[in-house]
């Protein structure tokens, strides 16, 4: 059986905290947090650098600037009223799984925000992950109770983990 999240190195730096088995094991918990079924579904996360994702940025949301985790969903999942619960996905089957969406990470962005925040750089990045995760699932956090939702979930997600609260 394939992991739901295929990670894609661009930047070898990544190997340094064994990104791939550590996002995978994020993007499931957040999948099994929320009820769905990780074999149900596959999503794709491309660990880069701050150049190639500032020229992401720049394609996708016209701001060519460098930021730590960009995420691009197969479908509008997003609630209609703030604070709703995003519509859920309709999972596939273990041999054809329902695509989520890609995310993207960038190596220096994390490195600097895990350094200013004093903690380990895979703790950011498992934290990281479970936010890109949810985007594709439809979660926000532009409208404030949109965003009250998403870090609760973020923050239960951690704690499942064994992580500690961020927001705190």
């Amino acid at each position: 059986m394939e992991p739901f999240l295929d990670v894609i190195i661009e930047d070898n730096r990544w190997e340094a905290v064994a990104l791939g088995p550590l996002a995978i094991r994020a993007a499931e918990a957040t999948l099994a947090g929320l009820g769905l079924a990780p074999t149900e579904f596959c999503a794709c996360l491309m660990a880069c650098d701050d150049a190639r994702i500032a020229e992401l940025n720049g394609m996708f949301r016209s701001n060519g600037k460098p930021t730590n985790v960009l995420s691009w969903p197969s479908e509008e999942r997003g609630a209609e009223r703030d604070g709703g619960m995003p519509s859920p996905p309709v999972g596939g089957t273990a041999d054809d799984p329902e695509s989520l969406g890609d995310i993207a990470l960038a190596y220096e962005t994390c490195v600097r925000e895990a350094e200013a925040a004093n903690k380990p750089l895979a703790d950011h990045v498992t934290h990281l992950v479970i936010h890109g995760v949810l985007h594709l699932l439809g979660y926000d956090h532009v409208r404030d109770l949109d965003g009250d939702l998403m870090e609760s979930i973020e923050v239960r997600t951690l704690a499942n983990l064994g992580l500690c609260d961020p927001y705190s």
